[in-house]
C-alpha cells in the first residue's frame, strides 16, 4: 500500500502546484472514516482507496482527481455525507465524489449486449465531468485486481462480465487502450482462465522456443508488401512491427461465456 508521503511525491512529480495539503488531508480523512473496515482480503479497506489514488496518479491526473480517488468510497460507504466532503474539500470534490457514488449504485439489469450498451450511455451521460468516469476506471481496475479474494464464484464471474462488457469498452471510448487491455485481461482470466492458460503458454512458446519465427514471418511480409508498394514512398517506408496482445483479444469473442 503506498504510503502518504510517497503519493504526494508521486503526485508533486509531475505537477509541482498540486493541492499538497488537500493530498494529505484526504489521505488521513479516508482512513479515519474507513476505519477498521476490512476488504475481502482481509487488508483493511482504506487501502483500497489510496491504491485508487495511486493508479490515478500514475496516470498523471490533477489534485482533485486524487483526492477524489481517496474518497470516493466514503459517502457510500461510512458515516460521512457529501456536506462534510464539501466542508472539509470544497465544492468540486464534494461533486466529483458525489458523481462517483452515484455511478457505484448503478447496477446492470441484464448481461445483454443491448442493454449492456445502453448502460455504457447512461454511465458517459452521469459522467458530466469526464474525471468521474476515470475515478470509477481506477476503481474497478483495483477491484479486477483483487477479484480472486472473492469467495462467491457467481460473483465474481459477474463483475468479471460487467467489466468486460461495460467498463473495459467505455476505457476503449475514452481512448484509454492501456486500461481497456487490462480489464480485459483480469476479467478474460476470470471468465475463461482454462483459455487464458493456454494461450499464455502459447505466446511464451512463440516467444521463447520459436523466437526466430517471427523475423522469418515479418521478412516475408516486408518481401511481399514491398513488392506491391513500390510505387508508393509512404507505404514503403511505414514499419511493420509485432507485439503480443492481451489475452482476451487473441480469443473470438463468440466464444466468451454468458
Amino acid at each position: 500500500m503506498m504510503r502518504q508521503f510517497e503519493l504526494v511525491e508521486l503526485v508533486k512529480s509531475y505537477d509541482p502546484h498540486a493541492d499538497e495539503g488537500s493530498l494529505n488531508r484526504a489521505y488521513v480523512y479516508s482512513m479515519k472514516a474507513h476505519g477498521a473496515q476490512l476488504r475481502a482480503s482481509g487488508d483493511p479497506y482504506f487501502s483500497h482507496p489510496i491504491e485508487v489514488a495511486g493508479i490515478l496518479a500514475q496516470m498523471k491526473l490533477d489534485s482533485a482527481s486524487i483526492v477524489t480517488g481517496l474518497l470516493h468510497d466514503t459517502v457510500e460507504d461510512t458515516v460521512a455525507t457529501l456536506d462534510d466532503i464539501e466542508r472539509l474539500f470544497g465544492q468540486e470534490i464534494a461533486r466529483l465524489v458525489d458523481g462517483v457514488t452515484k455511478l457505484s449504485r448503478i447496477e446492470l439489469q441484464s448481461d445483454q449486449t443491448k442493454q449492456a450498451e445502453n448502460f455504457r450511455k447512461l454511465v458517459l451521460a452521469m459522467s458530466e465531468d469526464i474525471r468521474v468516469l476515470l475515478v470509477k476506471l481506477a476503481d474497478r481496475l483495483h477491484n479486477m485486481q483483487t477479484l480472486h479474494f472473492i469467495e462467491s464464484d457467481e460473483k465474481r464471474r459477474r463483475i468479471a462480465r460487467e467489466t468486460m462488457d461495460i467498463y473495459a469498452p467505455l476505457a476503449e471510448r475514452l481512448g484509454m487502450q492501456r486500461m481497456k487491455d487490462r480489464l480485459e485481461d483480469l476479467a478474460f482470466a476470470e471468465l475463461f482462465p482454462d483459455a487464458r492458460s493456454s494461450i499464455l503458454a502459447r505466446r511464451d512458446f512463440l516467444r521463447d522456443k520459436g523466437a526466430g519465427i517471427v523475423p522469418r514471418i515479418l521478412a516475408e511480409l516486408h518481401r511481399k508488401v514491398g513488392c506491391r508498394t513500390r510505387s508508393s514512398p509512404a507505404a514503403k517506408n511505414r514499419p511493420i512491427q509485432s507485439g503480443a496482445k492481451c489475452s482476451a483479444r487473441t480469443w473470438p469473442s463468440s466464444s466468451w461465456p454468458t
